[in-house]
This record gives C-alpha cells, sequence and structure tokens, in this order.
C-alpha cells in the first residue's frame, strides 16, 4: 500500500468535512510531521483564532481538532502494522514522538502492546461462552492464563463481534465446560455476592492502568469513589480523566468494578455495556451489602 492508499485509508474512518477551512485544518494535521499539532498551529495555519478555529471545526465534524488529531495517529498506526511495517517506523510515521509514549499508552490506542497487535493476535488462543444474567447475556472468554474478557449484551452476535473486533487472527473458539466455573462465579458478582474464590484474569495493560483496576477491586461493596477519589487514593490527585479512562478501558467488566466509578458531581458517567446495567449493578449491590446473608451458601 503505497503513502497516499495509507492515507486515504485513514481518512475513510473520520467524518468528511463540508467546510473548506475545518478540510484545510484536517489536511494540516494529517501532515504535520512533529507528532500532533497544537491549536495554536492549527489556527495559525487556516487564519483563525484558535476560539474560533475550536468552535467552527466541532461543530462541522463533532469532535475537536485534538480527538480528530488522535483518531487519525491511532488510525494510522493501525494501518502501518497491519501493512507490515516494524512497530518502531510505524509508531514515528503515525506521529508517535517515542516508542516509550505508544507503549505507556498502548492498551487504550490498540488493546495490547504495538507487536501484538501486528499479529492481529496470531498465536492467541481463547474460549467463549454466554450466559443469560439479570443484565441480558453475558459473554465470558478465557486463555489458559486467566479471563481475559467479560461482556454484557442484547445478543449473542454482538458479544462474539466485540471478542473478535481486536483479535481477529487469534483462534477464539466455543467453550466445552472449561469456563462453567469461572462463569458461575462471575454470575455470583452479578448478583452482589462476592466469589467463592479468585478468579485468574489474563489483562494486557499498562502500570497505571492496573494501579486504577487494583483501586476498583478494593471499593467496598455497595459503595462508589469518584474519579477524583481515586486518583488521590493513587497518590496523582490530578489524574482524574486518566483514572477514567482506564475505567473505559477495562476488558474485565464487573470483575474489576469499573461501574463503582462516578463523576464528581455524582453522575455516572458512560459505561461501556449501558448507563442502565450500571445504574442496576450499583443498586444491586448496595442491596447485597446491607443483606449480606442472601450472598451465603446454603448449607
Amino acid at each position: 500500500m503505497t503513502a497516499d492508499q495509507r492515507s486515504s485509508a485513514v481518512s475513510d474512518a473520520l467524518p468528511t468535512p463540508s467546510d473548506t477551512i475545518v478540510e484545510r485544518a484536517c489536511r494540516f494535521i494529517e501532515r504535520f510531521d512533529a507528532g500532533q499539532p497544537t491549536l495554536q498551529e492549527i489556527a495559525d495555519h487556516v487564519g483563525l483564532s484558535p476560539a474560533y478555529l475550536q468552535k467552527r471545526f466541532t461543530k462541522a465534524l463533532g469532535i475537536s481538532p485534538k480527538r480528530y488529531a488522535d483518531i487519525w495517529r491511532r488510525d494510522r498506526l493501525k494501518t502501518l502494522l497491519r501493512d507490515g511495517d516494524n512497530v518502531t517506523g510505524a509508531l514515528y510515521e503515525a506521529g508517535y514522538g517515542s516508542s516509550s509514549r505508544l507503549y505507556e499508552t498502548s492498551y487504550t490506542v490498540l488493546g495490547m502492546t504495538p507487536a501484538t497487535y501486528r499479529n492481529r493476535g496470531a498465536g492467541a488462543r481463547m474460549a467463549w461462552t454466554i450466559s443469560d444474567c439479570s443484565l441480558g447475556l453475558l459473554l465470558v472468554a478465557a486463555t489458559e492464563r486467566g479471563i481475559c474478557f467479560v461482556a454484557f449484551g442484547d445478543t449473542e452476535e454482538y458479544l462474539i463481534e466485540e471478542l473478535h473486533e481486536e483479535f481477529p487472527e487469534a483462534e477464539i473458539v466455543p467453550d466445552i465446560g472449561i469456563l462453567r466455573t469461572w462463569t458461575a462465579e462471575v454470575l455470583l458478582l452479578i448478583e452482589g455476592c462476592p466469589p467463592r474464590e479468585t478468579l485468574p484474569l489474563d489483562l494486557r495493560a499498562t502500570a497505571f492502568q492496573q494501579q486504577v483496576w487494583h483501586a476498583l477491586t478494593h471499593i467496598p461493596l455497595g459503595e462508589t469513589r469518584t474519579y477524583s477519589q481515586i486518583a488521590e487514593a493513587l497518590g496523582k490527585p490530578k489524574a482524574q480523566r486518566a483514572v477514567g479512562q482506564a475505567c473505559a478501558v477495562n476488558p474485565v467488566s464487573i470483575v474489576i468494578p469499573c461501574h463503582r466509578a462516578k463523576r464528581a458531581d455524582g453522575g455516572l458517567a458512560g459505561y461501556r455495556w449501558g448507563k442502565e446495567r450500571k445504574e442496576k449493578l450499583i443498586q444491586v449491590e448496595k442491596t447485597a451489602a446491607a443483606s449480606r446473608q442472601r450472598c451465603q451458601p446454603s448449607r
């Protein structure tokens, strides 16, 4: 694939502006060689003030110039890696300033390390199973090392598509009964009951994401914390936005209880599997915390 073809492939994934000024801004972002341009640099290029450009760009495309640049770099990196470029060359051509910065954010950008993404999950083997639960359908997937994906949905087709999306070359097969015990433990969590055994996990994450996920598991049943409170507990009071991002990319919903995190104003914020499911999980856990006895196994 030529450079022009690569550029076109990435552009197809982004909205097309009808505003000629915004289109010029987009092309400037795409051709910027020194990483990601600042809003001031983009504004200077098109001859507008930064504030007016931000407003005009967002009105035309529904996203900010920074968000456009983030998506452009991410999609360009994926295209380069899929085309077989080596990791170092791909990350610099996509506009990432250093390999360390990419690896620090690789889980959010790719769902795995760049080298693993380049192989599109080749060599990985995982089994999946789907069960009915109080939140609809539950999918649990695991490698031989442990659970790697937990999802909620309304149809089996949707859940299986979610699993395949980032691992198109992985060997993904229906479970033959191996996941029965682990799935039963996840179902207990959905009903607000503590699992009877520790669930093994096979996750890919940055060190910071691991810290956030660990903190989430230590929020008591029936309670919630704001992103700011979690950031402060980690000794990084200004990292509330990064905490929110770590919650958003949590691949094992309910096992790592990202539903217990909320905004500073008390709002539930986003939840990958729907706000209604988040509200129900919180309420179920509050009820369970007030009545622990119902979680005790019958004798």
